[in-house]
């Protein structure tokens, strides 16, 4: 599985921490979900360039998705989470 891919909205390089890969293989998570994650999901940025990146995918029963995120020259996913709440 490749670590990395282009985000055209966000106009970054995306990568994923071991931790991330090893998060999505626990969850059932695959590439294709991170990619739509990353592209159609809400972004949420807190204090020094951390962040969510979350959606709700409805064909899961494990809603809500979410991406804990660092945004600097690239945007780092750190983990991937199920059933994440918005607070």
């Amino acid at each position: 599985m490749s670590g990395s891919f282009h985000s055209e909205k966000l106009g970054k390089k995306v990568w994923l921490t071991n931790h991330a890969i090893e998060a999505m293989a626990k969850r059932n998570i695959t590439m294709p979900e991170v990619k739509k994650l990353v592209e159609l999901g809400e972004c949420r940025e807190m204090a020094c360039q951390h962040g969510w990146i979350y959606y709700e995918f409805p064909e899961r029963d494990d809603n809500l998705m979410c991406a804990a995120v660092v945004n600097e020259e690239a945007i780092i996913i750190k983990t991937l989470m199920i059933r994440w709440q918005v607070r």
